[in-house]
């Protein structure tokens, strides 16, 4: 609202960047029954709230197999070491999603392999690929950012093509579809994150691998337990201790079925924002489609800094997904590519997200929107 023209009132109350209170707040009393469940059965951990959400988690995505783990990034690490990544392998990934693929890759004692993105989508592709200095690569790693989804059918025939193993990393794209097929579905294993904040969230960690290949998965399984062949027999090497709670896998079969209409819900209110956001140095995103769930609503500015100020002054939170390339953490420059990588380096320096999450009202959507469209440089 304005009381003159240019000059914003601030909303009474903030309108954050994500509401994890009003998210919850509808399912309090399912979470509540299911959490006391997992109280009285005196069972927590690797149980049947595990068992049931591994199966009803791998339905939802179209594959056979799903195993739970602690986290997202575990599940990158245990999928690279399922595919043979060891000390000195090369791994293919990108640099503008946050430096999670690293941290597993180099956790491993393997190296990352730097590929730039497309400059529209943001995502690594085929054509990206085909440029990009894959000799010596052992595994590629591809990353649906923001709940958008690489074109996988693409990745996946370059891939075969060279007899490269693919992991997704669907930490951000949580039902997404594309070609008829689910995130996941897609990859030699796939990597989800259940962080509270993703389309799918816990009420904590979590995290989970998706595949095809029984013999893969069988791996995976080992490697999430100590290497375990059998209780107390470790007959893989590298084994570790990443195991969902029961606690969170109970919470989790609550929220899948909701999962859709969050997800719908969430293409609303991007819709509504790439009809209203009208501003000429402002880049909005205006694809809305079921390949696109909407994890983060991002638009790019050379102007950063300038427009969060904006926005914080007129009561709406923003944030930066991801500021840096991995290739210039102070704990990752020993792996920089040769040259900097153009279009990361952009999308690095201009991305900016808004507020958007399932339980948003149209009124606030439309602040949101109004205080952009009201920005002056």
């Amino acid at each position: 609202s304005r009381d003159l023209p240019g000059r914003m009132i601030k909303s009474p109350q903030m309108i954050a960047i994500n509401d994890l209170q009003r998210h919850t707040q509808p399912l309090l009393a399912e979470i509540e029954a299911a959490l006391t469940r997992v109280t009285r059965s005196g069972w927590f951990i690797m149980g049947k709230e595990v068992a049931a959400f591994e199966q009803e988690f791998a339905a939802y995505c179209g594959v056979p197999e799903c195993v739970a783990v602690g986290n997202g990034t575990d599940a990158l690490e245990i999928a690279l070491r399922a595919l043979g990544v060891g000390v000195g392998d090369k791994v293919a990934t990108v640099a503008n999603a946050g430096a999670y693929s690293s941290i597993a890759i180099l956790s491993i004692g393997a190296i990352p392999v730097y590929v730039d993105v497309d400059e529209a989508t943001m995502l690594v592709g085929a054509a990206q690929l085909a440029r990009a200095p894959l000799e010596g690569v052992k595994v590629i790693i591809a990353t649906h950012l923001y709940g958008r989804m690489c074109a996988m059918p693409e990745i996946m025939e370059f891939a075969r093509a060279r007899s490269l193993p693919v992991i997704e990393d669907c930490a951000q794209s949580h039902g997404a579809m594309m070609a008829g097929k689910r995130a996941g579905a897609f990859g030699d294993l796939a990597c989800f994150s259940f962080y509270p904040t993703k389309n799918l969230g816990a009420v904590g960690d979590g995290g989970a691998l998706t595949g095809r290949d029984a013999a893969l998965v069988a791996r995976v399984r080992q490697l999430r337990q100590y290497g375990w062949s059998s209780k107390y027999l470790s007959t893989l090497e590298c084994g570790r201790n990443s195991r969902l709670d029961e606690a969170q896998a109970a919470v989790l079969r609550v929220k899948l079925p909701y999962l859709d209409g969050w997800n719908e819900r969430r293409r609303a209110i991007s819709a509504m924002y790439s009809d209203r956001i009208r501003h000429p140095k402002i880049a909005v995103t205006r694809r809305v489609d079921p390949a696109d769930i909407v994890h983060l609503f991002v638009v790019r500015t050379p102007d950063r800094a300038s427009l969060a100020a904006h926005m914080k002054a007129s009561g709406v939170g923003t944030d930066i997904h991801y500021p840096t390339p991995d290739y210039r953490q102070p704990a990752m420059q020993a792996n920089a590519p040769a040259q900097p990588l153009a279009a990361t380096e952009r999308a690095c320096a201009e991305v900016l997200t808004l507020p958007c999450y399932p339980e948003m009202r149209d009124d606030e959507v439309l602040a949101v929107a109004e205080a952009v469209n009201a920005w002056r440089p």
